[in-house]
């Protein structure tokens, strides 16, 4: 038997944001905290959305979202919260937001430590649906966390763990793209690439749940025609649409879980050492975890070959490491900063990552050192 579960309300469309208020009355949400980041503030996005909204207008707003979402900054939004006798979450930005948004809503209704709900610690059936609701208001085109059930957040002892449960999925996500169109070259294909990589890894999974099969090839396909037309001119309405939708598919994909890019890209994104973008990660990393997985995925990435119009003998790997230089990301972890020191603790701890037992090809520590080597 395959389990299928579709997932969760979605507003998509150019000037969605306009009907925030009514969306929040749906939700019997009287007393808003906003969740955001200083670069979102200082875009002049909040002031957007609070703008759509009398009740927004007068809401307090938590800006203090690291690059990574850690468990501090999860206490830190809580304080003002509570403080203010919130009911509900609107998170505006890229997947960090929603993360911390995620895990105030968890934290704001649960007792304990945020460590007691982590999914490898066994706390996902300890997330009821008492959690708070959130709208979520993505600003990037690439995390898909505003459909998804998942929240990254690295603890305070520098674990970067998966906090995963259905009922930590966004009671909405409003998808308006014109809240990208002022978004960076460098950050529009970063978010761009995040989006192909769940696209890939999620259709590679070895779960049966061919819907969310059909929605990630369709994702890909459609990221792969206008990521370099987004970055190119960010104004473009059309390739900043395809890309939104892009990455809402990749998020819709999730319910199959992912793989070995993200099994490493989790605990790289928890060091202390360097602060590392997640999707631009996801970019460098994809293309060794590509050559490992090959033999145990055949069919599969014959089909990603036809869907991005490739040949039949084409080097899968090669052709994304190229879209990603063409793009002017990162060519490997060094050019990211980050030191060859760690690579024994990250690979132990990618196999310790929830993503790691969906990938097609089990994985070893020794497996996940040579990937990282690779990507040196």
């Amino acid at each position: 038997m395959a389990l299928i579960t579709y997932l969760t309300t979605v507003k998509f469309g150019f000037g969605e944001i306009a009907g925030i208020e009514a969306d929040l009355a749906g939700l019997g949400v009287k007393k808003p905290l906003i969740i955001a980041d200083k670069g979102i503030v200082a875009a002049g996005i909040v002031e957007t959305v609070k703008g759509s909204s009398a009740l927004l207008a007068s809401a307090p707003v938590f800006d203090g979202t690291p690059t990574n979402p850690t468990e501090e900054a999860v206490e830190a939004a809580l304080a003002p919260y509570r403080e203010h006798a919130c009911d509900g979450l609107v998170a505006i930005g890229g997947g960090s937001p929603i993360d911390l948004a995620k895990g105030v809503a968890l934290l704001a209704t649960h007792p304990g430590s945020l460590e007691t709900y982590a999914a490898i610690l066994g706390g996902i059936p300890k997330i009821t649906a008492a959690v708070a609701p959130v709208i979520a208001v993505p600003t990037t085109s690439g995390t898909g966390s505003e459909v998804g059930r998942a929240a990254l957040i690295t603890l305070k002892d520098g674990r970067k763990l998966g906090f995963i449960a259905p009922h930590l999925i966004p009671k909405l996500a409003i998808c308006d793209p014109e809240l990208t169109l002022g978004l960076p070259g460098w950050l529009t294909a970063a978010t761009g690439m995040d989006a192909v990589t769940h696209c890939i890894e999620t259709y590679l999974s070895p779960r049966e749940n061919p819907p969310a099969e059909a929605i990630a090839l369709d994702g890909l396909k459609r990221a792969a025609a206008h990521i370099e037309r987004a970055v190119k001119d960010g104004s473009d309405r059309e390739a900043r649409k395809e890309m939104m939708m892009a990455a809402l598919q990749g998020g819709l994909t999730f319910q199959k879980g992912l793989g070995a890019v993200h099994a490493l890209s989790h605990p790289l994104g928890g060091l202390k050492e360097v602060s590392l973008h997640h999707g631009t990660l996801n970019a460098v990393l994809l293309p060794a975890v590509l050559r490992f997985n090959a033999s145990h995925a055949q069919e599969k990435y014959a089909e990603i070959r036809r869907v991005l119009g490739l040949s039949a003998d084409a080097d899968l790997a090669e052709w994304l490491a190229g879209l990603t230089a063409h793009l002017g990301l990162p060519a490997n972890l060094t050019a990211m900063g980050v030191p060859r020191s760690v690579v024994p603790a990250i690979a132990e701890a990618a196999t310790k990552d929830h993503s790691s037992a969906t990938n097609p090809r089990p994985a070893t520590a020794a497996d996940y050192a040579a990937m990282l080597e690779a990507s040196f």
